[in-house]
Parts: C-alpha cells; structure tokens; sequence
C-alpha cells in the first residue's frame, strides 16, 4: 500500500470526521477533534504563544485518512510537563541551538494517552512506524534539535526505544478501583489511622459548603466565569503564567459537556473553589483546580475524595490526578511509571542525555518501589 504523509497547521484542517476516526477508538478524550481544536481555536497553543501546529496525517491511494499525530513545532517547553530544561540550557551553553524541537503530545495536558492515532480496520503498528518515521522525517527537514514525545503509552514507549529514541521514566499517582461499590468500600481497605484521617478531612472542608458535580447539560457559562477565576489565581501563583484562555473552557463546554466532571464548592449560593476532570472510556482525569478561599483539606475533598467518589458511580477503573504531589500518596493514589521519548539530532547532546537517561530509569523504578512500600495507606495484606 502506498501511503502519503501530510503536515497540518491545524488539526481543523485534517477535520473532525477523519481525526476522530482515529481517535475515538482509543476513547481518550484529549486526543479527541474536540478537545485539540478547542486548545488551538481558543489561542491557548497557537503560534504565538509557542505552539505551532505540525499535525501529521497518513493517507491512502484514495485519501482516506488512516492515522494521525498531534504534532507541535516549540518555541519553549512550557507547558510539557516533561522536563528538558536542563537539556536546552546545555545545549546552548555549549553554542547550541535547542529551540525550535518538535513535541508530540497534548498540550498542557500531563495525561497518559496514544500518540499514534490509527483507525480501528489499520494495522496499527503500521500506522505508528509510518507516523514516527515521518515525525523523524520533519525533524531532519526542518533541521530542529530534537523530537519529545510525551505521555505515550507504554507499547508506543517501547516501539519508540527499538526505532532508536532515547527512553525517559517518570511518575504520577494513580488510584484504582478494586472493585468498590462505595466510597465506604474504599475506606475499608485503607489503615485504621488512615481511614480516621481521611474522614477527618472531608468533614472539616465540607463543614458549611455545597459541594456539587456538574455534568453535561447541568455546567452552564457561569460555572466557567467562576471557575477560570479559580484557574487564574492558582496558576498566576504556581506558573506565573496560566496557559488556557477564557474562550477554551467555553468551547470544550460546548463541545465534550458529557465528558466533563466539573467540580463546585458553593458557600451561600456563591461559588468558592472548584476541580475539573475529564471523562475517558475507563478513567476519569483531573486537571485543573482553583480555589478563592482557603478551606483547610478541600483541595483533597474536590479533586481527590470526590473524583473517586464519581469513578465508583460510574465504573471507572481509576482516576489519574495529574503531575507531582507525593501527599496524594496518602489518600491513595499510588505511584505510577509515566514515559517520554527523545530523539536528539546533535550526538554531542545525545550522547551524555543517554547516559543520564540510563542512570535515571531504574533511579525511578526503585523510587516508586520505595513508595509504594513505605507510604502505602492501605491495610497490610489488604
């Protein structure tokens, strides 16, 4: 079969009907038309703010579109949450050139997810090889540094490593479903004292609140008012920067309201504090969070309790809470690998990256086994 690879600016201009061919399968929502077209209509990953759009589509004789890769050409590595800046400033000590590089992954988005985006009647180890080729391919033609793709799954992990890109390992904190059919279930399978704790903390931050989960129909415009008031104090304090824009919520609202958990704590009718999550096949997703109030323990009751909470209603196998925060250890999210792959074009900056990189793996392998085994909240032999 012959195939032809396309770059787009946008992945509007792959559309709707032929992305989600490749990505509905997978039933991931930020690799979702939706969900990207959303970060790119709304100016939160445009050119001028450092994402520039190089999407790769794969075709057939009669062109249709087999698969696709959300592909971004990087000004800077914000909002990546793999971190590479010591790479870059190296890099350029030594008088190198390290921006622009290529990313593939979801912007600003820390989440687990395919990157190679086959259609479910494709061979889709086929599918991928032509996609990282042709993601190579675009690397050397437009002479950047490098290729990073983020948050891959382990299988496109591992297929990477054998085509030759560097390998890196990190971690989140999962929770998982063992079977609850109540959040008391959960409780029963923790320690004594952490049960005590965490019952604790739910009644001190829900003492005086409504706390809601909107979904759907029920989120409204002025849910997003409030809450992008929340997004924009925590992430004015913690990036000095927010990277979503106001019209990005609204779009996403309109767009994906079914696969939205939207979080709310009222105090008197007024909004104070809220957490949005997003609703996979299998997973629920948070993401952002806000408060205008500082309520002890409700950042732990609106992203963590109340997620798991949603995910025992709905069935879901776990909830993925996002990047950093060992603390959620206790409340039982448990350590869990992350992957990043790196092509890296100079071997005088390939070279010592794969050495660290080497060292760095099973570093992580054996941090998260000490974790898991000397934080763990759950019963001994439980």
């Amino acid at each position: 079969m012959t195939f032809t690879l396309r770059v787009n600016d946008r992945v509007a201009g792959i559309g709707r009907e032929a992305w989600d061919a490749c990505a509905s399968p997978s039933g991931d929502p930020f690799v979702s038309f939706d969900f990207l077209d959303a970060c790119e209509a709304s100016g939160s990953a445009v050119p001028r703010e450092g994402w520039a759009g190089r999407h790769l589509s794969l075709t057939d004789e009669t062109g249709r579109v087999l698969g696709v890769m959300p592909l971004w050409l990087k000004a800077h590595s914000q909002g990546e949450y793999v971190f590479d800046h010591s790479w870059a400033d190296a890099y350029e000590r030594a008088g190198g050139r390290y921006y622009p590089k290529l990313l593939g992954a979801v912007p600003f988005t820390p989440v687990t997810g395919p990157r190679f985006l086959a259609r479910p009647d494709t061979d889709a180890a086929t599918v991928r090889e032509a996609l990282l080729q042709g993601a190579l391919a675009l690397t050397e033609r437009l002479g950047v540094s490098s290729l990073h793709v983020n948050f891959p799954i382990r299988d496109d992990w591992a297929a990477m490593g054998e085509a030759g890109l560097l390998q890196r390992q990190d971690m989140q904190y999962v929770w998982r479903n063992g079977g609850y059919q109540s959040f008391d279930d959960f409780l029963a399978a923790l320690s004594s004292s952490r049960r005590k704790t965490v019952r604790r903390e739910r009644r001190e931050a829900r003492a005086g609140l409504d706390i809601r989960v909107l979904t759907g129909a029920d989120i409204e415009e002025a849910h997003w008012d409030a809450f992008f008031a929340f997004y924009m104090d925590t992430g004015s304090r913690k990036w000095g920067r927010p990277y979503l824009t106001r019209d990005f919520f609204s779009r996403i609202g309109r767009a994906m309201a079914d696969r939205i958990a939207l979080i709310m704590a009222f105090r008197e009718g007024v909004p104070i504090a809220g957490a949005l999550n997003l609703i996979g096949r299998d997973a629920l997703y948070g993401r952002q969070w806000g408060a205008l109030e500082d309520v002890p323990f409700l950042h732990f009751e609106l992203c963590y309790y109340r997620a798991i909470e949603f995910a025992i209603e709905r069935g879901l196998s776990r909830v993925e809470a996002g990047a950093q925060g060992e603390h959620k250890i206790a409340r039982g999210y448990m350590p869990t690998p992350v992957y990043s792959a790196h092509w890296i074009a100079d071997p005088a900056l390939r070279a010592p990256v794969a050495n660290y990189l080497e060292r760095e793996r099973p570093a992580v392998d054996a941090e998260i086994d000490a974790m898991a085994a000397e934080l763990s909240p759950f019963r001994k032999g439980g």
